[in-house]
């Protein structure tokens, strides 16, 4: 019996901490213009799977860019992500391929219009706001050949 409770604690336990935002990825700075991007990157498949899932809030000029180690159609949802998100599919040079947005918890996908190596994600309406669209340069080091 001991063995089964500690055995449900630990389960609890985990579960407790797979709800916890990943906040302390490495981060990179991008720019739109002249507006300023400070960006947790996501690299590895379960950083990327996480992502801004279980956080509340974001800060306007955060987001958090999803690097894949080849360009294909990428495709998010937004489930167990509580912020209502825009994402630039971004080609391997930082221009912007399509813009989506996505509602909290939502199951519906969201897909590239054609293969990239970058997703970046940041508040709904960030991209709008700032005249962000398809065909807009992104810079900074991810971009760099």
């Amino acid at each position: 019996m001991k063995a089964l409770i500690a055995a449900i604690a630990l389960g609890a336990a985990a579960a407790a901490a797979a709800q916890e935002p990943q906040t302390d990825l490495p981060r990179v700075h991008l720019a739109a213009g002249m507006h300023q991007i400070d960006a947790q990157l996501a690299r590895s498949p379960d950083e990327r799977a996480t992502g801004l899932m279980w956080r509340r809030q974001m800060p306007q000029h955060e987001g958090m860019l999803f690097v894949f180690a080849q360009p294909s159609v990428q495709c998010f949802w937004m489930k167990n992500t509580l912020l209502p998100l825009s994402a630039a599919f971004l080609d391997d040079d930082g221009t912007v391929v399509n813009i989506a947005d996505m509602q909290p918890q939502s199951l519906d996908s969201h897909c590239s219009a054609r293969p990239v190596r970058y997703v970046l994600e940041m508040n709904q309406g960030w991209f709008a706001k700032r005249g962000v669209k398809a065909g807009s340069k992104l810079t900074g080091q991810p971009f760099q050949k």
